[in-house]
């Protein structure tokens, strides 16, 4: 089995290689392939990548290259974890938004459509490519925006899937909590991509008993706290909103903390340099605990059981993931990208039923999910010529959309500031 790694030398890349190590016999890898065009990023990950294998005992072989059709020639899988742009962008995709009264992050409002924008049709250059060398082969896209990024390579016919780990985080720490294996819990996930609500914690399997009234009981002031969110809050919902919520339930609380500290593009970067130092030590032969504090935490574990799925070694059958609607969500359409439990294997994800939601989240999931369908339009320009006026008014019309913005004179301001801060990426500005 081979698998590739886009953007392999990205400072996440040592915890995936730890869990390829440990989880050898669930996804038995013959080689891999770390692609990068940062070259001297590059060398330096793949020595630790190479250690930790020799280290673990795994057999598999790593290369590195930044000649990306030679990296996902005859790839079964393809791992999608690109940054366009860098930190650098991300922190422009943070601050930026802050000047017009909202918020700056890289997943959701005004930060979230930039990053779109410069990342679908980077993404969707490498998917035909791979396509060409391997039509086959598996996308696993863990790049954000995770939800805009799978729509967009599902709609151009790949055989992708999106991938994110809040899933996984939140079956992890519950299963600490209830002190059981992780195997045991099954969440009903629902939503989009870092829109997500916990509406069930459950024992055993998805018609096993649900726990989340006795978590929310015994350890609400633990869940809260890691939401940074308000223990009142959470038990007036009666579920546990991903993190994410808090940009929509306290945007201006989070404006103006925002306002007060560095970015976390810039804590990210400083975490990186030292991060690389660390990985160009002969001696260090395992992920650092720093690593932790960068983010992606249980994201190996995902990956691992994605990938052991769709290409028929074994892995968890169900999962949650980034697919088609295809009606599970019947306020939606069909081709929208939602993330739910899905069972999956070689064909791909298909995803479970999940209970009827209140029209406290179907409604945001729905408005969002307008906000998306502009988002890809808008996108989709950036990987053609297009008028400046037609692409500028994709871009106001996705913002004004947004239900963080919603008003038009920000999303004039805005506009104006994604321009200017990514003419670069933007082949009709």
């Amino acid at each position: 089995m081979k698998l590739a790694v886009v953007g392999g030398g990205s400072t996440y890349t040592p915890e995936l290689i730890d869990g390829f190590a440990r989880l050898r016999d669930t996804l038995p890898i013959e080689e891999l392939v770390l692609v990068d065009p940062a070259a001297d990023r590059l060398e330096l990950v793949g020595g630790l990548a190479r250690r930790i294998f020799a280290k673990q005992g795994h057999p598999g072989r790593i290369v590195t290259t930044s000649d990306l059709d030679t990296g996902v020639a005859d790839a079964d899988a393809v791992l999608l974890q690109l940054r366009v742009g860098g930190q650098a962008a991300r922190n422009q995709d943070e601050t930026w938004p802050l000047e017009c009264g909202c918020v700056g992050q890289e997943t959701t409002g005004a930060g979230g459509l930039a990053k779109a924008m410069r990342t679908v049709p980077v993404v969707l250059d490498i998917a035909e490519r791979v396509r060409h060398t391997n039509p086959d082969a598996w996308i696993i896209d863990f790049t954000n925006p995770v939800g805009i990024v799978t729509r967009a390579l599902l709609q151009a016919g790949h055989k992708a899937v999106g991938l994110c780990n809040v899933a996984i985080g939140f079956q992890r720490k519950f299963a600490r909590l209830l002190d059981v294996t992780p195997g045991e819990v099954h969440l009903d996930h629902v939503g989009l991509n870092h829109l997500t609500w916990e509406l069930g914690v459950r024992l055993g399997g998805p018609d096993g008993e649900n726990v989340l009234p006795k978590l929310l009981a015994e350890h609400g002031d633990t869940i809260a706290d890691d939401l940074r969110m308000p223990r009142a809050i959470v038990d007036r919902l009666g579920v546990v909103p991903s993190y994410y919520l808090r940009y929509f339930y306290a945007h201006d609380a989070v404006v103006r903390e925002l306002g007060t500290k560095p970015s976390r593009a810039a804590e990210v970067a400083a975490m990186e340099k030292e991060l690389l130092a660390m990985y160009g030590d002969p001696a260090l032969d395992e992920k650092p605990a720093l690593l932790a504090k960068r983010g992606g935490a249980f994201y190996s574990e995902a990956a691992v059981d994605l990938a052991s799925s769709l290409l028929g070694s074994g892995g968890s059958a169900v999962q949650v993931v980034n697919t088609y609607n295809r009606g599970t969500l019947p306020f939606l359409p069909d081709d929208a990208v939602i993330e739910v439990q899905a069972r999956v294997d070689g064909t791909g994800a298909t995803p479970l039923a999940v209970p009827e939601l209140d029209p406290l989240y179907a409604g945001l999931i729905s408005h969002v999910t307008a906000y998306e369908d502009l988002a890809l339009e808008a996108a989709l320009l950036g990987g053609r010529a297009t008028g400046r006026a037609g692409g500028r008014n994709a871009v106001f019309k996705a913002l004004l959309a947004h239900p963080l913005i919603g008003q038009f004179e920000y999303a004039e301001a805005l506009t104006d500031k994604l321009i200017a801060h990514n003419r670069e990426h933007l082949a009709w500005a």
